[in-house]
């Protein structure tokens, strides 16, 4: 899958040195939001939920047989990196921890999604024969389908994965090294290391669970359709700035590893036969305060997350672009009228 992944994104970069000798490449960094199973606040949106992004275009790259100045529908291919991530217990400003609506659940993740992805883009222009940089400012829409691949992760441990180096969530908000009630108990921090793979780990139930040995039959590799909108300023011929915000929306559900249920401990028990102690990692891991689930498949204790809302991202970015010179001998279609 690895190799899937390194092909397409070769196939982004080079396919616009091949198919034409003058092509334009921007550069964009920004914040990603996420949207999902987790959250804190009431609404769509999650404030909390920033992290940042990067992404390459080329633009421009298809043969322009009738010479125009510029085309109102055009194509391009970009390679991104986006992070996303969210933490159910981290403090929200303003809010005391008993109003935040997941907090005793404790959920979280971070997942590095790297992939890439071609659009059709249409170029709102006023004047259809007029170049783009003499007009200035247009706006643009688009459209495309991506591949990304990414595999959720955790901060579980103070260390390495191993039951002495869990982490307990008290109900004052604070993070200790003995659970709750403990006479003595030290409040530490979070090392801020994602060590978890949660894919590697039974942390949901349903379809498949609890057989022997099982571990997530999960694919990183996650198709999406990306969609936005944005503006650019042309300051030159050959350079322009943009602004655009692009939505990214996934196919499956499991870009945070929580989809539908919590795993039961029975499902648990038989997922890791005869072997305790990674019987109670994975309990932890699936259930990391304890708070979520009682270990039975009940109305009120196993819902984890809502398999019919897929994941979502959204990418707000500022975009610095080049368009390279054409090859000698391209003319426009205004050049060729007025000889």
């Amino acid at each position: 899958m690895t190799r899937i992944l390194t092909l397409l994104l070769s196939t982004s970069i080079l396919l616009p040195a091949v198919a034409q000798r003058n092509f334009e490449v921007g550069i964009s960094t920004g914040v990603t939001n996420y949207y999902g199973d987790l959250g804190n606040y009431d609404g769509a949106v999650q404030w909390n939920s920033s992290r940042p992004g990067v992404s390459i275009a080329f633009r421009d790259f298809l043969n322009n047989k009738k010479r125009y100045v510029t085309r109102s529908l055009t194509t391009e291919a970009r390679i991104s990196w986006f992070r996303t991530g969210y933490e159910e217990r981290d403090a929200i400003p303003g809010m005391e921890y008993g109003e935040l609506r997941n907090y005793r659940r404790g959920l979280g993740f971070r997942n590095d999604l790297i992939g890439a992805s071609g659009h059709l883009v249409l170029n709102a222009y006023r004047e259809p024969y007029q170049p783009l940089f003499q007009q200035r400012f247009f706006m643009y829409f688009q459209v495309g389908v991506g591949v990304y691949y990414g595999r959720p992760k955790a901060d579980l441990f103070n260390g390495a994965p191993d039951t002495l180096n869990r982490y307990h969530f008290w109900n004052d908000g604070t993070v200790r090294d003995a659970p709750r009630g403990t006479p003595g108990a030290n409040e530490i921090e979070r090392d801020g290391t994602y060590e978890t793979d949660l894919y590697e780990w039974q942390t949901e139930g349903g379809k498949g669970a609890g057989e022997a040995g099982r571990r997530y039959r999960i694919s990183p590799i996650h198709i999406a359709v990306p969609m936005g909108v944005g503006v650019r300023y042309m300051v030159t011929k050959e350079v322009s700035f943009g602004m655009e915000l692009n939505y990214i929306m996934f196919t499956d559900d499991h870009i945070d590893d929580v989809s539908d249920r919590y795993a039961t401990y029975d499902e648990i028990r038989k997922a890791y036969p005869g072997d305790p102690r990674r019987q109670a990692l994975a309990r932890y891991i699936s259930d990391p305060t304890g708070d979520g689930t009682d270990g039975t498949d009940g109305y009120f204790t196993s819902r984890r997350g809502n398999p019919g809302l897929l994941d979502t991202i959204s990418f707000l970015s500022f975009e610095v672009s080049y368009k390279f010179k054409r090859g000698v001998g391209r003319r426009s279609i205004l050049s060729m009228q007025r000889s």
